[in-house]
């Protein structure tokens, strides 16, 4: 039996602002352990399957993505970037139909934000539940509650088959009475969100079902192009595509849909609260972070990698510093963050897409200081990366090279600018930036000008198909 996993990377990760954010969300971060959620997530598919996943990302995360599953030592991943975020059906469905030429493959679908501690469970569990898809079941993962979570949605299980349960009936997220009802009947399960389906299957209940989110995927990925390492279904066919999840498209409505049970440590991450649960602590329950001073201070939640940071006196407290963001928050209230993102939204502060540190295919930035008309940045260029070639109507840039050595061109002219040395770039000047050799390029610019905002960036070649 071939199982192809098919990870699902297109989340925005709000409730863990200010670590996550638009441009940067969670899946991408290493918030247990030092592997990123996405990585731990690959890894658990590689326990399971020798095949190459199926990695569904947004357009603005490919080179994250990419880079991510590079470091992992994983082969040829294919890479489906959503033209824009239509929920979780019709993301599985390009993905069913990417191998419908392997029609009876099963597919592994995975969320690249979990948490799972045993990896071991997990495979043996989705093994059961691969021979149950392999006859035509649609396998849903249910967790077996621990507490009378309200953040999850519930399963009810049905008639018994073997070692999973028909699934009697999905259920919204409970209040907190009736998540302890649920808890006590032992007929719920926590709605994990992770399925095993054949490819065919899922596309032939979704054309009974939801044949508009069929038709739109159908129509995207006829018209798909491959780019890089990228495959980009047609963006104008996918608008047309209807936004809805697999439960509610498909899962709630087939015939078909069965259950299993699993036991192991499980978390969708979705909050600080929930971080902090499956993060190791210190005798006081503390989960610490970073530099870090406590005196009477008990079940916190504390991440500070930036600065020193002391707490005094302080229960059920959650202080999350970045390096322009503070987040300090009771931990029984971290389900409301969205309040304070949406607030920064409607003011139009950066700080809900954007770190302070930005990450592109060539490295990395850091905006350390501006002002009205300056801003200055510390950049690190990979060996062997190259920025586009590019222009500015509204600033000029100046580099000081920190370590290593660049090869810069500006205009028709070229030159190799080592250590302890700089180079000016007027405005409107053609210019382009390289790190030939085989350590990071570090340098600062100076940017000055009427204008510096990254939209001020005229680009001609670009190795990384961003014209």
């Amino acid at each position: 039996m071939k199982i192809i996993p098919v990870i699902m990377a297109g989340g925005s990760g709000t409730r863990l602002w200010p670590l996550s954010r638009g441009m940067y969300p969670k899946q991408f971060l290493p918030l247990v352990g030092e592997e990123t959620m996405l990585q731990q997530t690959c890894k658990r598919a590689a326990a399971v399957s020798t095949e190459a996943p199926i990695i569904i990302c947004n357009e603005e995360h490919r080179f994250i993505a990419s880079e991510q599953i590079r470091l992992s030592g994983i082969k040829d991943a294919k890479l489906i970037l959503e033209p824009e975020g239509k929920n979780t059906a019709p993301a599985v469905a390009i993905a069913a139909l990417q191998v419908l030429l392997d029609e009876d493959s099963v597919l592994l679908v995975l969320s690249a934000d979990h948490y799972i501690e045993d990896t071991t469970e997990f495979v043996n569990t989705v093994l059961k539940a691969a021979d149950s898809a392999a006859q035509g079941s649609m396998v849903t993962f249910g967790i077996k509650p621990t507490a009378p979570e309200t953040g999850y949605g519930y399963i009810l299980k049905g008639q018994a088959e073997g070692q999973l349960n028909r699934v009697d009936s999905f259920v919204e997220k409970p209040d907190a009475i009736t998540a302890q009802k649920y808890l006590e009947s032992g007929d719920y399960l926590w709605n994990s969100g992770m399925f095993v389906f054949t490819a065919k299957t899922y596309l032939t209940e979704l054309k009974q079902f939801e044949p508009k989110i069929l038709d739109a995927c159908e129509a995207a990925m006829k018209l798909a192009v491959s780019d890089m390492d990228f495959i980009r279904p047609n963006k104008e066919a996918f608008a047309l595509c209807p936004d809805n999840s697999i439960d509610y498209a498909v899962m709630e409505k087939t015939s078909n849909a069965k259950v299993i049970s699993f036991s192991a440590d499980w978390s969708d991450v979705g909050s600080w609260s929930s971080l902090w649960e499956v993060t190791d602590k210190d005798s006081s329950n503390n989960s610490i972070i970073g530099d870090v001073i406590l005196a009477d201070t008990k079940s916190c939640y504390i991440h500070s990698n930036e600065k020193l940071t002391a707490i005094l006196g302080l229960e059920d407290i959650v202080v999350v510093d970045t390096k322009d963001a503070l987040l300090v928050a009771n931990k029984n209230k971290v389900q409301d963050i969205k309040k304070i993102v949406n607030q920064l939204k409607a003011e139009g502060r950066t700080q809900t897409s954007h770190h302070r540190e930005v990450y592109r295919p060539w490295g990395v930035y850091d905006s350390i200081d501006n002002g009205e008309r300056y801003q200055v940045k510390r950049i690190t260029v990979k060996p062997g990366a190259k920025l586009s070639v590019q222009m500015h109507h509204h600033r000029a840039e100046h580099w000081i090279v920190v370590s290593g050595t660049a090869k810069v061109r500006i205009g028709s002219s070229e030159k190799l600018v080592s250590e302890n040395e700089s180079v000016y770039i007027p405005i409107g000047e053609t210019h382009s930036l390289e790190n030939p050799g085989i350590i990071p390029l570090e340098l600062i610019e100076v940017q000055s000008g009427s204008y510096l905002g990254e939209d001020d960036i005229v680009r001609f070649e670009d190795k990384y198909g961003r014209v």
